[in-house]
């Protein structure tokens, strides 16, 4: 084969993958457990039938922009909606970030801040976290004022250790950072706080959220970002025209009606997860505490090897043993009722078996 060689930083990367195996129970992705209402599959199949399949979609996706800005109190112009959060990272480090430039993360966490910011061909820069995942605030400041960032990712609660950051930290590096910080809150209808309160005009912080945790719609893939109206407009110039189709926009419009549904999913999916947390903090692993929808924990063996019992046993969870600061760690989505008794069960005779 004459392959054409790839970029040569390319080299050393392999694409970002979540293994999707054919189990009976799969609780490693962060999806929500619960379907959305009936009644907004009848409304969205309803919609499907007005759109005008022949013509190109809003390109402003003016009608979903302003049906999310008026749940947040803000401005239509201060969203700006992509397919899924990971384009809308993705947008603000076309803008921001690229060559000669420094993005910084503080590990462990989301593993696409740093793979994208590497594809756009930035320079990443890793600060570390405590022993209990949680921030320093002199690591970050050391890490600010050393490496001069261009984007500075923080992500709350964190994925994959579950803790919302401290909000004292949040703000002293909005306070600090150089460039613009990007607060990545995918779950942050599980966190106790947010970063929202600080976007303003004058600040250069952006929000990204997603429709596919809490708002049962992972297989629309969409999300968006909540910033000051320059950076909407600068992230306007890196995005593809009519990058986001009709359907979804419709989609993630329809579904902001049914806030009080979700808000119920999520009171539900805490319920299970206080559970879950309560039965795994008498079994023989590590378990982290969680604010968002799944749980990180470190079986007293062999991560791999629990991994495996798991999968055999037709549970499938996220194996993070590879990850920086991670050796023998795993995270389980939180799922249904009967997902999660089935993972517990299964989960009990692995480390029975390994005793």
């Amino acid at each position: 084969m004459n392959r054409y060689p790839k970029r040569d930083d390319l080299r050393a990367m392999s694409g970002y993958h979540s293994p999707q195996v054919s189990v009976k129970v799969r609780l490693n992705t962060n999806e929500s457990p619960i379907e959305p209402p009936a009644e907004f599959v009848r409304e969205l199949a309803e919609a499907v039938s007005g759109v005008r399949w022949n013509r190109y979609p809003d390109r402003a996706a003016r009608e979903l922009r302003g049906a999310i800005a008026a749940m947040h109190k803000v401005s239509p112009d201060n969203v700006f909606v992509a397919n899924g959060s990971n384009e809308v990272l993705q947008s603000v480090l076309l803008a921001y970030s690229g060559a000669g430039r420094t993005v910084v993360t503080f590990e462990p966490t989301y593993q696409l801040h740093s793979h994208i910011a590497r594809i756009a061909g930035a320079t990443v820069v890793n600060g570390k976290r405590n022993a209990d995942f949680t921030l320093s605030e002199g690591e970050v400041q050391r890490v600010l004022a050393e490496h001069q960032p261009s984007v500075t990712f923080l992500c709350s609660p964190n994925n994959p250790t579950g803790m919302a950051e401290d909000p004292a930290i949040i703000a002293s590096t909005i306070k600090n950072a150089p460039g613009v910080v990007v607060v990545d809150e995918a779950y942050a209808q599980f966190s106790p706080h947010s970063a929202l309160q600080y976007v303003n005009e004058d600040s250069r912080v952006a929000v990204s959220r997603t429709f596919s945790k809490t708002w049962s719609m992972a297989a629309a893939r969409l999300g968006y970002l909540i910033a000051p109206t320059w950076m909407i407009e600068d992230l306007e110039i890196v995005t593809l025209p009519y990058h986001l189709d009709a359907l979804k926009q419709v989609a993630g419009t329809i579904a902001l009606k049914y806030l009080s549904e979700m808000e119920r999913g999520v009171a539900d999916v805490v319920a299970e997860r206080e559970r879950l947390l309560g039965v795994m903090r008498a079994m023989p692993v590590t378990v982290w505490p969680s604010q968002a929808n799944f749980i990180l924990f470190r079986p007293n063996d062999t991560g791999r090897a629990v991994w495996q019992s798991l999968l055999d046993g037709g549970v499938l969870v996220r194996d993070c043993s590879s990850w920086e600061g991670l050796t023998d760690c795993l995270r389980v989505t939180v799922g249904t009722p009967e997902e999660n008794d089935a993972f517990l069960s299964v989960l009990r005779n692995a480390l029975s078996a390994r005793d």
